[in-house]
């Protein structure tokens, strides 16, 4: 099985900040690398897929909320595959989907729903054996597909960006995508990782986790920074609003307010506030997820 993954655009930003502290910024354009299963997504579904299919499974069984980019991105990497695909659904089901769900759903994810109190349990053997016995035999892919392979695959983005670059930026949801972009780093650059959930040192401990587990745990060329989570996941206020309406009329580059929102927002105050030396050259990862934004369509 072969999972193709296109090359990315990566896409300068030229405005008056970058220009005022002379800073050279990037957006490595992951949101642009599939129709369907974009951004981040992707590259970390590619090696849970081709296991699943070297070990013979038909179905893939995964986890998620009813805004969930990975539950929109499973659904449809499964019907691209040729997989069957589970979604268990934090939360009750209401009478209309929505639109999130809905695409799950026109994918051919069968949607499972479970209690708040249940879904906090889902990483029990005694919660999957249940499904198991439910469902029958499947192929497990964690909430948001973060996983070992999961990690495989993120090492990869680095290599789509055609330029030297001091630092790297992600957002940071379960850390795994961060993780994987700071183990494929050269000796002189470093990265930079945008908290968007509410917990302090949370994010920092599993990204620690994960270096250790794959490369040599004294690596200090990365960090965690907690200070633009505006409140916790999917928190959003006016500040944050605006600034990703402007970004995107200025720059012609789409932003959601969960992720990638929080994770410019916060590159421009460390900009604005001198952070980075003058000359440094800063890349961006949209990691995709624009399809949440359905969720805030009150806003508009």
């Amino acid at each position: 099985m072969e999972i193709q993954t296109p090359l990315i655009p990566l896409q300068e930003i030229k405005d008056a900040v970058t220009q005022k502290h002379a800073i050279r910024l990037f957006v490595l354009r992951l949101d642009l690398n599939h129709e369907l299963i974009s951004g981040n997504k992707l590259v970390k579904l590619k090696y849970n897929l081709i296991e699943a299919k070297r070990q013979g499974k038909d179905t893939l069984l995964t986890f998620g909320g009813a805004f969930s980019n990975h539950i929109a991105a499973a659904a449809a990497a499964g019907k691209e595959y040729g997989f069957k695909t589970i979604g268990v659904i934090r939360g009750e089901q209401y009478p209309e989907l929505n639109p999130t769900l809905k695409f799950a759903d026109s994918n051919g994810m069968h949607l499972h729903y479970v209690t708040r109190e249940a879904y906090r349990t889902k990483t029990t053997p005694e919660f999957i054996d249940s499904l198991r016995q439910k469902f029958g035999d499947f192929y497990l892919v964690p909430e948001g597909g973060s996983n070992d392979l999961a990690i495989k695959g993120c090492k990869e983005i680095t290599s789509d960006i055609p330029i030297d670059f001091d630092v790297i930026c992600s957002a940071c949801g379960t850390g795994a995508t961060f993780s994987g972009i700071v183990l494929s780093l050269k000796n002189h650059q470093r990265g930079i990782g945008f908290q968007i959930l509410k917990g302090e040192n949370y994010l920092q401990t599993e990204v620690n986790r994960w270096i250790s587990k794959f490369s040599d745990p004294s690596l200090h060329n990365y960090y965690v920074n907690e200070s633009f989570h505006f409140g916790g996941y999917a928190k959003v206020n006016l500040e944050l609003y605006r600034f990703v309406r402007h970004f995107e009329l200025e720059n012609n580059v789409p932003l959601d307010y969960c992720y990638t929102g929080k994770m410019m927002f916060g590159i421009y105050k460390l900009i604005q506030s001198g952070y980075f030396e003058k000359g440094k050259t800063i890349v961006a990862v949209h990691t995709g997820g624009l399809q949440g934004n359905e969720g805030f369509k009150w806003m508009n």
